[in-house]
């Protein structure tokens, strides 16, 4: 099994491992995962080991019409430093993975791709680059999100910049640690908090760790709260709520799609889609009453069932159980009435929008 640089650290905080992507990865500390969720809710600072994602460096004076035809984004518009949330595609439309892609500069580009799709979107990519193009992984740094209200605070006490406040969401800073190492930073994480994820050389990546845990407000968050805590924000994880049988249009991501790219890998089908509709789209649902719903429980409307859940589980901020799954656009519609049938036992429901809670990020903060 393989192992981040955090690893050791994890296990001396008393941390639960369990193998995830084939890493062994804290699933929970001391705390739990439902005061882990509800530490970062509550204008606290939670710190997140994603070392076992995949951070790459592609340059070259082809880099920026490959990820145009490899994606539906546009990044021939995009500025300096701007990060985008945006999908790999197939010839049919369907979502390899979801990912970032951000523009160091004209010719290149850092790439931080999901865990368990490094292999298989390696290879994709690679099979798209052209001979003046180098595609390289970042395999000697790590990666930490610094997720709640005021991380920007304790962040810059470990820099030397006075300025990363002004860093917007969405976008990337290159800064110095107060030891002279230079890193990556963010301002881009999986919560719908403000917060950061910090791309740092392994060996400093776990002084780093442990200065961010000597503040009071921060406290190290496993695997299984940074999962409710995107459920509690509607993000999709792919292989559950995003696949390559699935588009971004059906995905509920059609922002994803560039107006002026017309001609990326499956654009046909998804130009189609964005244009004329798509007969499903992924909806959020919330019980109305008590009971936990799961991935794979299935949802009822007038005796019919219409979805099985890609996503489900409990809201420790909201107290009810909340999913995500795909609906015919036929059969259902926001507001609508449902059934999830939990043990046979049919439980009453409601169709909603994937955002379950407001999302506290940068922009929508007065600077």
């Amino acid at each position: 099994m393989l192992k981040t640089s955090l690893n050791q650290i994890h296990k001396d905080q008393g941390a639960k491992m369990v193998e995830f992507a084939g890493y062994e990865m804290p699933i929970q500390y001391k705390d739990g995962m439902l005061k882990e969720h509800l530490w970062v809710r509550n204008e606290n600072i939670g710190i997140f080991d994603v070392s076992h994602m995949g951070q790459y460096i592609i340059e070259g004076n082809d880099a920026i019409n490959i990820l145009s035809k490899i994606t539906p984004s546009n990044f021939q518009l995009a500025k300096t430093n701007m990060a985008k949330y945006t999908v790999l595609t197939n010839q049919d439309g369907g979502i390899i993975d979801d990912l970032i892609i951000t523009k160091l500069s004209n010719n290149k580009f850092f790439i931080v791709l999901n865990a368990a799709c490094k292999e298989k979107d390696v290879k994709w990519i690679k099979s798209h680059l052209t001979k003046n193009v180098k595609f390289t992984e970042l395999s000697n740094n790590s990666l930490i999100a610094i997720q709640g209200e005021k991380s920007d605070k304790v962040l810059s006490m470990l820099i030397k910049e006075p300025d990363l406040d002004q860093l917007q969401y969405m976008n990337l800073g290159i800064y110095t640690l107060k030891n002279g190492q230079e890193i990556y930073i963010s301002r881009t994480g999986y919560t719908g908090e403000d917060g950061f994820e910090v791309s740092i050389n392994n060996n400093y990546a776990q002084q780093f760790w442990l200065d961010l845990c000597k503040f009071d407000k921060v406290k190290p968050i496993g695997l299984g709260a940074r999962d409710t805590l995107r459920l509690e924000m509607g993000y999709p994880l792919y292989g559950h709520d995003l696949n390559d049988q699935t588009t971004p249009i059906e995905a509920n991501l059609s922002w994803v799609v560039s107006k002026t790219n017309k001609d990326f890998i499956g654009s046909d089908i998804i130009i189609n889609q964005k244009n004329n509709g798509a007969t499903k789209k992924r909806l959020g649902v919330k019980l109305n009453d008590r009971g936990v719903v799961r991935e794979g429980f299935q949802v009822e409307k007038n005796n019919k069932i219409i979805s099985t859940l890609t996503s489900g589980g409990y809201s420790p901020l909201l107290e009810k159980s909340i999913g995500m799954g795909y609906f015919s656009m036929d059969e259902a519609s926001i507001g609508d009435e449902v059934q999830i049938i939990i043990r046979n036992k049919k439980v009453s429901a409601v169709i909603t929008e994937l955002n379950f809670i407001k999302a506290r990020t940068k922009t929508l903060k007065k600077i």
